[in-house]
């Protein structure tokens, strides 16, 4: 057994090198997205290369993929269902935790990109980063309230699986452009890079894009959340004064 050990600490030790010979070195266009009142979305570029300790392995291929997840929250999801010619909901399930935004980019189709057991650990699908708590036992196919909610939000382009648009160059280089929805919900979304070969994740690098309301966009969410009070007031005052002001201008058009 003793000389037996010699010989597996340096096998460990010529293993090592493999594993840890690809690393990212990450850049971005911004790492922050500004949202006012004329805030219509915006374009994240990323980019970045592979530093190496090592030749460039001859196959499989390296493979990019790259996540951005906005802010978590939970969701509940109900199902409607016709009864007496009315539509209602019936059965509901709660997403414990789903991104509020969700893109994945890769250099290739995610399948070959990416094996199961690898999504399973890392969460990179946007299936897998949905976790859902257990529904009721009342409830059947508990499965379909998560692809109804990755099919409300996909249609909306908050959840986006966007194949082959990460460009790879001499398997060194890599570059892509997310593009963000009007739509986005304040906070940190991270990013995460995926070196990948024959499926599996050779090397990771994580950041954070930090989104934030500016202007009078973020005196009033301020506002609303620190003196909700006041903000009432404001949100009545100026209906009442868009009333007034509707009415005052038909009365002159009817002149």
């Amino acid at each position: 057994m003793r000389q037996l050990l010699p010989a597996l600490t340096l096998l460990l030790s010529l293993s090592l090198p493999a594993l840890a010979s690809e690393e990212v070195v990450l850049g971005l266009s911004s790492d922050t997205v500004s949202i006012n009142t004329n805030f219509d979305g915006s374009e994240i570029l990323i980019f970045g290369a592979v530093k190496r300790s090592a030749p460039i392995p001859d196959d499989p291929p390296l493979q990019v993929i790259v996540t951005v997840a906005g802010p978590s929250e939970t969701k509940t999801v109900r199902r409607k269902e016709k009864r007496f010619g009315i539509w209602v909901n019936t059965d509901a399930v709660e997403i414990d935790s789903a991104p509020s935004f969700y893109a994945v980019s890769t250099s290739a189709p995610l399948g070959a990109a990416l094996s199961e057991t690898e999504d399973l650990r890392y969460r990179i699908s946007i299936p897998r980063a949905i976790r859902s708590v257990d529904a009721p036992d009342t409830v059947a196919n508990s499965e379909t309230f998560t692809d109804a909610l990755i099919r409300i939000k996909s249609s909306t382009e908050q959840y986006q699986l966007n194949e082959g648009t990460v460009s790879v160059d001499e398997q060194t280089l890599f570059r892509t452009a997310i593009a963000l929805p009007a739509a986005l919900t304040e906070g940190d979304y991270a990013t995460r890079i995926f070196l990948t070969r024959g499926g599996a994740v050779v090397g990771q690098y994580e950041t954070s894009i930090y989104v934030r309301k500016v202007g009078m966009e973020r005196w009033l969410f301020v506002l609303s959340r620190e003196q909700s009070f006041l903000y009432g007031l404001l949100s009545l005052t100026i209906a009442i004064a868009a009333g007034w002001g509707a009415s005052a201008v038909f009365s002159l058009l009817r002149r």
